[in-house]
């Protein structure tokens, strides 16, 4: 194990040729992985996996390596090469200053009530196994069933030449279920995938076979559904949609990397009104139990709650140190990265729509002919743009202010900044949606959002 001592010594050689900046970021990954397909289980993953990725940056120039293991001399070594190759020809000279790291206690704890690594592997693999008896009891209809379960214990110590040292310890735990229904060729699937950063009692809130039974009958609700119309129309997106919509539509282009390639939508418009009066948008590290929260990002900054929009009014960014530094800011806590094997980049974390003044009854009553949405599927984003597509999975026809049947096979198509603008009802409650953003690389993520209404906006669908 390496101690701060190491550390030191490691960064040292690492600034030796002139660095402005090294870092340094061990990680120790315990992981466990089942998953069940074709009515039996298929795999179970469980180890470990240990690295290092070590950082330096001298200008706009960044070199960055990583060594599975931690041992001190293969370190050492790493670092120096990295150091030399910044400056090409520069004899590695140790500081005369050496640098000295300062201890940072944790912001804050998870509770956890059972660590997964004390739950056996029978009782995740029920858990499993129950996920898939409980859709396929449905009957013939049911033509595949893809369930899973995972846990994370990620073990990180990070320290940087700014002095920062932190350890933090990043619980999370996860379940999914997919179901894929047919009736005459019309094929429609149901999900639900919970999580949060805590242990195994992630059970005790979300029941498995309750949720199974969700995503199973909205798979085969929709079977029986008519097409969607298509057209411009009001939509209610529901709180049980979550937020899909602010990560895609709008929280990417609020990144910071983006802002300093010039190609956000959003550039430039700091402090300008870029939403309705009613929108505020948060991304927050510090909630409790779920699925993007941090003590620390993957740079030792502490967790913390950054308002991106408020009240309609551009307010920030989501950065790393990297690029907040080209921004001329501080880093937001964003800075997070896959694994020992990548670089921190800027992403989200726990990323919310606030809530409103509006009760959610009210806003569905008050649409005369429209769409309730209430899952959303696959989709894309440009980020240049802000143009994006969803997937409606789960849709209702609103008419004369009351909700009637299903539809199936909406598309919903618009331009995240203009849809943030006409928002013009937006709920008291909120609901969340546990996800990994795939930018780049992959990192856990949870999003959130009120019931909204969208006075207009086009809807594809076939009837």
């Amino acid at each position: 194990m390496l101690t701060k001592e190491n550390l030191e010594e490691i960064l040292n050689i690492a600034l030796s040729s002139g660095a402005e900046f090294a870092e340094i970021f061990l990680e120790e990954n315990n992981v466990t992985h089942i998953i069940c397909e074709d009515n039996k289980i298929e795999k179970v993953v469980s180890g470990t996996d240990v690295g290092t990725g070590i950082r330096v940056i001298s200008g706009s120039t960044t070199n960055f390596a990583s060594s599975t293991g931690q041992d001190l001399e293969t370190l050492k070594k790493l670092a120096g090469e990295l150091s030399a190759s910044l400056r090409p020809g520069v004899k590695p000279q140790h500081a005369a200053a050496p640098l000295a790291l300062t201890p940072t206690p944790p912001v804050f704890n998870q509770a956890i009530k059972r660590r997964p690594h004390e739950v056996s592997i029978d009782e995740k693999t029920d858990v499993v196994e129950t996920l898939n008896k409980t859709a396929r009891s449905y009957g013939d209809r049911i033509k595949q069933v893809t369930a899973s379960y995972a846990d994370v214990n990620q073990a990180v110590t990070i320290a940087n030449s700014l002095g920062t040292y932190v350890e933090d310890n990043r619980i999370r735990t996860r379940f999914f279920v997919n179901v894929i229904a047919m009736k005459d060729n019309i094929i429609q699937t149901g999900y639900s995938a919970p999580g949060g950063s805590m242990g195994f009692e992630l059970l005790e809130q979300y029941d498995p076979e309750k949720l199974a039974r969700q995503a199973t009958e909205r798979a085969l609700l929709m079977l029986n559904a008519p097409h969607a119309p298509s057209g411009i129309m009001p939509v209610v997106m529901s709180s049980e949609a979550g937020g899909t919509m602010v990560h895609e539509a709008c929280g990417h282009s609020l990144e910071a990397d983006f802002m300093v390639k010039g190609t956000s939508i959003f550039l430039d418009r700091l402090g300008k009104k870029v939403a309705s009066d009613l929108i505020t948008v948060i991304d927050d590290t510090t909630l409790p139990g779920r699925f993007g929260t941090l003590a620390f990002d993957d740079e030792g900054t502490p967790g913390q709650r950054t308002v991106l929009i408020e009240n309609g009014i551009l307010k920030g960014y989501m950065s790393d140190m990297y690029n907040a530094r080209k921004l001329g800011m501080k880093s937001s806590g964003n800075g997070r990265r896959e694994s020992f094997r990548h670089k921190p980049i800027p992403r989200m974390t726990n990323t919310i729509i606030a809530p409103g003044k509006s009760d959610p009854g009210e806003i569905i009553s008050s649409i005369k002919n429209g769409i309730l949405v209430k899952h959303m599927g696959g989709g894309e984003v440009n980020v240049v743009t802000g143009d994006f597509v969803f997937e409606v999975t789960e849709g209702y026809l609103i008419e004369n202010g009351k909700v009637k049947h299903p539809v199936r096979g909406a598309i919903m198509t618009g331009n995240g900044p203009k849809v943030l603008e006409i928002i013009d009802m937006v709920g008291t409650d909120l609901g969340f949606q546990t996800g990994v953003c795939g930018k780049y690389d992959h990192a856990p993520v949870s999003d959130a959002q009120p019931t909204i209404r969208i006075p207009q906006i086009v809807i594809g669908g076939r009837a």
